[in-house]
């Protein structure tokens, strides 16, 4: 339980003990006089309304999750905002560079969910799935030697969707949710979590290029259009070139001429040097 949760439980529960003691008075008044019987009927309902009232009171405090001045920033005192991890960054694997690098600090928060998630991942019968959770299995491990890595027993049976728990465990535990699903990452932003997004993180440090500029690429496909080829840079980014499609599977010169940012990354538009 996060630490508001407990403080709002602890309240609850003496709440409901002070309840069920000022309702055995009552009841002491309006039975005892049946003598020693009455007495221990008194008491035996004193002990039942004690343990209803009591747990009620520790459930319904919780759910308030109370905060308390020091309490709910523990986590961030001793090292920084926490980290949540979801399964897509996990299998991505960039967060091991990323982690390395050092520019991810504070603790990292793997929840027990998202662990079962991987591993049903692994046992998947389709080889690719199988495959891409065998992978995030093996990033698990080699990010617990690079950063101390916590898992999360904290769970909520009445939500059944991973991507709606992981915002739930970002919020109480006032940490970021590290992520490159675009759809979680919105979700997360309309209910007011901070996200930190690989992909984005990737188009940001992409290096500028300039209308003008001279690359050697090699065209690996046609485009869309009549006339294009296709080429990658090394991190991914497309080049479309034009009039490239009879050089298509040879390395060749080219200079950009202009560049279009969409959602799903970086594009750079170019045509032959010759």
């Amino acid at each position: 339980m996060a630490p508001g949760e407990l403080v709002g439980g602890a309240i609850g529960l003496t709440g409901g003990l002070i309840i069920a003691f000022l309702a055995k008075s009552v009841l002491f008044e309006f039975i005892t006089f049946a003598g020693r019987t009455g007495g221990y009927i008194a008491i035996v309902i004193y002990i039942v309304v004690s343990i209803f009232a009591a747990y009620l009171g520790a459930r319904v405090g919780a759910k308030q999750r109370v905060s308390i001045g020091g309490v709910a920033n523990v986590t961030v005192a001793q090292g920084g905002t926490p980290k949540v991890l979801d399964t897509s960054v996990i299998i991505d694997g960039r967060i091991l560079d990323i982690v390395r690098s050092g520019f991810l600090d504070g603790p990292l928060l793997l929840p027990r969910f998202v662990l079962r998630e991987l591993q049903n991942i692994a046992d998947s019968s389709d080889a690719m799935r199988r495959t891409r959770g065998r992978r995030g299995l093996d990033v698990l491990t080699k990010l617990q030697a690079l950063s101390p890595l916590e898992i999360v027993e904290r769970d909520y049976d009445t939500v059944s969707e991973v991507d709606a728990k992981l915002v739930l465990l970002a919020r109480e535990r006032g940490g970021k949710l590290v992520t490159n699903d675009f759809n979680l990452n919105r979700v997360a932003n309309v209910e007011g979590v901070a996200v930190l997004n690989i992909n984005e993180l990737a188009n940001a440090v992409k290096p500028v290029l300039l209308p003008g500029e001279e690359l050697r690429v090699a065209l690996i496909k046609e485009g869309k259009e009549p006339h294009q080829g296709v080429g990658y840079l090394d991190d991914g980014t497309m080049i479309v070139v034009e009039n490239g499609r009879r050089q298509v599977g040879e390395t060749v010169d080219v200079a950009v001429t202009s560049a279009l940012q969409t959602a799903a990354g970086r594009m750079i538009f170019a045509r032959l040097k010759r």
